[in-house]
């Protein structure tokens, strides 16, 4: 697991180290700069003749800094000044007048020449407000310029905290990042600004946290050791029961897909509560599952309810549709459920309609929205809850008690007053239909076995991405399929 910061918290870590652990200040700058060198160097990038572009904080501080290494091991080096008018700060001062001191060519307005490389040290994570006037003309020129382009600590112009491009924003072909990735790097869009993210120690530890708890991780293979282990000694109820009410007549696949994925995921028996309609299919196509089916205008509440006390846990959504048969089994559902309910799909559109049933008391819940979804559960759009995605899915998890897993290109998890995920695995080759009924059928599937809804949800998340990542090797983007994840979530699980 890793740490993902804010702007915040990256800022109190650094002053930790400062005041606290007192390493100076000047110290990390130089550390920062060093690993910037390093980096490109790794990289092999053209030294040719490198600008550094530097703005008047301590980001630009590093820029100079950087630059100035680089000089010193005798390359060709320009620091362009971004607004020499303005205050400098300290550290900046210092690093200017290093290199002021060594001779390094200083320039305050753009020269038209052939850069092998442009170091973009303008704006640090600090930045809050759009980008404009000649900053904004600048950073034009620095995309503009056919060479690559490499940040220090983040890409000029992209919010920290969310990943929006405020105003404008340099597209760097690699960011050399301090101590933790930012929010801001990984999210959407800012993700697509950073390029390669390289994170570099520089001495800000664990420790500079102090008596603060990160408030955002990101899962990595190391976690897997959260799966629930297998026992020699064992049956088909020891890997526990999951109920999946899913699919309406011509609605089968989602029952399908969700099924497949729970059983991948190792629990032991899944129920389908589905219409009769799909009798042949899910019997073709799932033999293992049990199935339960109803009828075209009418469910057996009571059967219902004893498929539901029979569970270990109930995922109930894909594919049911939202007519008054659906919202019955849903209404069901949430009355007579004693088990965790993972929520997905019709389910979350049925319960738009009326989303204060949530403030009622409920057994552990898990709502597994895409934007769309969210927006009408929520009545805020969907262009918002997009820029918005952590507020988004945290404020809804607070608000209902629910954990909130909040599908997009980066999927957030939101545990009620607990820690925020943000997902790293995945790829766009996912943007399928039927993707999300899998991840409604793994994330119940765990469940069954044990795990806590509160670590099974963000685990799902992260095995179903790397279950398309393994997959897309073999289908290609364009061709990877809902029905495809299934056999990598084996794969990701073997």
């Amino acid at each position: 697991m890793e740490y993902l910061v804010s702007a915040r918290e990256m800022k109190n870590c650094d002053q930790n180290t400062i005041e606290h652990y007192q390493v100076p200040s000047e110290v990390l700058m130089e550390r920062a700069a060093l690993s910037v060198v390093e980096q490109i160097k790794k990289k092999e990038y053209s030294l040719k003749h490198v600008l550094a572009v530097c703005g008047n904080g301590n980001n630009g501080g590093d820029g100079v800094a950087a630059a100035r290494i680089l000089w010193e091991q005798g390359f060709l080096v320009t620091i362009l000044l971004v607004d020499g008018n303005h205050a400098f700060s300290d550290g900046m001062k210092k690093q200017l007048a290093i290199a002021k001191s060594y001779g390094i060519h200083i320039i305050e307005e753009w020269e038209e020449t052939e850069y092998s490389l442009i170091l973009d040290a303008i704006f640090g994570i600090g930045l809050s407000r759009p980008i404009e006037g000649g900053a904004a003309e600048l950073i034009h020129k620095i995309n503009e310029h056919p060479a690559p382009k490499v940040a220090v600590d983040i890409a000029s112009g992209i919010s920290a905290d969310s990943g929006n491009v405020l105003g404008c924003a340099v597209k760097a072909d690699m960011t050399v990042t301090f101590a933790y990735k930012k929010l801001g790097q990984v999210l959407y869009p800012g993700a697509d600004y950073t390029g390669n993210l390289k994170v570099c120690d520089i001495g800000i530890t664990r420790e500079s946290w102090l008596d603060k708890k990160p408030s955002y991780y990101a899962l990595d293979k190391k976690d897997l050791e959260l799966l629930p282990q297998r026992k020699n000694r064992s049956n088909k109820g020891s890997y526990g029961k999951v109920l999946l009410i899913a699919g309406r007549s011509d609605m089968g696949g989602a029952a399908i897909f969700a099924a497949k994925a729970a059983y991948a995921s190792g629990c032991g028996l899944v129920k389908v509560f589905t219409a009769e309609e799909n009798r042949t299919a899910l019997l073709t196509q799932i033999p293992e599952a049990i199935l339960a089916t109803y009828a075209a205008k009418k469910v057996d509440k009571t059967e219902l309810t004893e498929a539901v006390k029979w569970a270990d846990v109930v995922a109930v959504g894909p594919g049911i549709g939202t007519d008054a048969l659906a919202k019955e089994m849903v209404k069901t559902v949430l009355s007579v459920s004693a088990v965790p309910v993972v929520m997905d799909a019709d389910a979350l559109n049925i319960l738009s309609e009326d989303v204060s049933i949530l403030l009622r008391p409920h057994t552990e819940l898990v709502v597994t929205p895409h934007l769309g979804e969210m927006a009408r559960l929520t009545g805020v759009s969907v262009s918002y809850i997009k820029d918005n995605l952590i507020s988004q899915a945290e404020e809804f998890a607070r608000a209902y008690n629910v954990i909130c897993v909040l599908k997009d290109a980066r999927t957030v998890c939101s545990v009620p007053y607990g820690r925020t995920y943000v997902n790293l695995s995945g790829n766009h080759g996912m943007a399928t239909a039927g993707s999300g009924d899998v991840l409604c059928g793994l994330i119940a599937g765990l469940v069954a076995q044990g795990m806590q809804p509160e670590q099974a949800a963000p685990l799902g998340v992260y095995i179903h991405g790397l279950a398309g990542d393994v997959m897309v090797k073999k289908t290609g983007y364009h061709g990877l399929m809902a029905g495809d994840l299934p056999a990598g979530i084996k794969k990701v699980m073997r």
